[in-house]
């Protein structure tokens, strides 16, 4: 008989000291939620920009007291770890959130690469992940169960404003050329402009992608010696910027310059001033958008309005997407009246209503494909061109989500 206490005493005390056990679940009244970004390195302005929608999505949601749930309310905490701007890193920041901080899910990293190799992470561990900002279609051909995304793949967003150049402008340009970074998000970048450039007439002169971080002068003027009506680039928004001052000092003067992502950044236009004039990019969203909702922020007027007052700046498609990111798990736990802290099986039952998730918010309709090649991300979002037009964006387009005539042909930087 006393061996078996003894037995039962050192299983009792063991069920306390294993993580993940019943006996070891912690006890609180909040949510933890992980958020992984990019907090330094080359990927820091983009980190800083779902740093800043996934902030003030927290943050609205604890001034109005938290979660409603079952008639009480639970605030959320968000809990950084830094990627450094690196795959490796973003998946020992992930699964140290998973394992010692004991997060209920997690808020993804803001680009492509980072969040590639947290997936796998979040996999092994079942733990929720939405990420509010990566666009490579890398992520979603991988199936995986437990991550989702609530801006479309760049594949189904690049088109647009090549669309608006092939189609809506005079006279109308027949040659571009691609430069694209080699990394998850921006080649597929260079890659979605080449397919709709060939598919829509356009011939490409030149296609090339080189290594993050080489020197892009030789690139731009190998581009430039072959006289492109268009120069466009896959990159993020300090590549974007580097690639933009290189044109200017070689006098490169292409009738329009595109972009996809980095141009609607604050650090694009505080660094390159008036020269971000002209400029074309993509958006899936933009504070001129008219979305009504009932959660949360009730307009797009209403978003832009708290982001601005909070950061002083406008927020731009990836911000609205990080914040959207925390709408759709606040409204999945309240789907399933799921409390903090969440366990094994209020994880699994998260990932169930987030498939069935399909709400209208400031941002747009969240519905995540639960088949194909876009699954879990939210595929359904329609982008829109825009131009930097006297030092803001514009929507130029395509067809009717037209605001503003684009301004074509770009004139030579000695002309403007």
């Amino acid at each position: 008989m006393k061996k078996y206490y003894k037995i039962v005493f050192l299983f009792l005390i063991f069920s306390f000291l294993i993580p993940g056990s019943g006996f070891s679940q912690e006890k609180r009244d909040y949510f933890k939620v992980g958020v992984v970004t990019s907090l330094s390195g080359e990927l820091v302005f983009g980190g800083t920009v779902t740093k800043r929608g996934y902030d003030l999505w927290a943050e609205t949601v604890n001034s109005m007291g938290g979660i409603e749930i079952g008639g009480k309310k639970y605030k959320v905490t968000l809990i950084y770890a830094d990627d450094q701007s690196t795959p490796a890193t973003a998946a020992v920041a992930g699964e140290r959130l998973i394992t010692q901080e004991k997060v209920d899910f997690i808020l993804g990293p803001y680009a492509s690469g980072p969040t590639l190799a947290l997936a796998p992470i979040t996999e092994k561990y079942k733990i929720p992940h939405i990420t509010g900002s990566a666009e490579s279609p890398l992520i979603w051909l991988r199936k995986f169960k437990y991550t989702f995304g609530t801006i479309p793949s760049v594949n189904l967003t690049a088109q647009a404003v090549i669309t608006v150049l092939a189609k809506e402008v005079s006279p109308k340009p027949t040659t571009i050329g691609i430069l694209g970074i080699d990394d998850p998000f921006s080649k597929f970048t260079a890659e979605a402009f080449k397919t709709a450039s060939e598919r829509l007439g356009l011939k490409v002169v030149k296609y090339e992608i080189v290594p993050e971080g080489s020197d892009y002068t030789p690139s731009i003027s190998a581009i430039k010696a072959l006289n492109p009506d268009l120069f466009a680039m896959g990159n993020h928004e300090k590549a974007a910027i580097e690639m933009m001052k290189i044109s200017k000092e070689l006098k490169f003067n292409p009738k329009a310059f595109v972009q996809h992502y980095g141009m609607t950044t604050p650090d694009f236009r505080k660094s390159l001033g008036k020269d971000c004039e002209y400029v074309f990019g993509n958006a899936v969203w933009t504070p001129n958008m008219n979305h009504q909702s009932t959660i949360l922020f009730k307009t797009t007027k209403e978003y832009h309005e708290a982001f601005v007052k909070k950061f002083n700046t406008d927020p731009d498609y990836t911000e609205a997407g990080s914040t959207a990111a925390g709408i759709a798990f606040q409204e999945a736990l309240r789907m399933i009246k799921a409390t903090p802290p969440l366990t094994e099986a209020q994880k699994e039952a998260l990932i169930s209503a987030l498939e069935k998730l399909d709400i209208m918010t400031f941002y747009g309709r969240i519905k995540f494909e639960t088949t194909g090649e876009s699954y879990h991300c939210n595929a359904g979002l329609q982008p829109v061109a825009l131009q930097y037009q006297g030092g803001k964006t514009v929507e130029v387009g395509p067809g009717n989500l037209r605001r503003v005539a684009p301004k074509y042909p770009t004139p030579p930087w000695d002309k403007r």
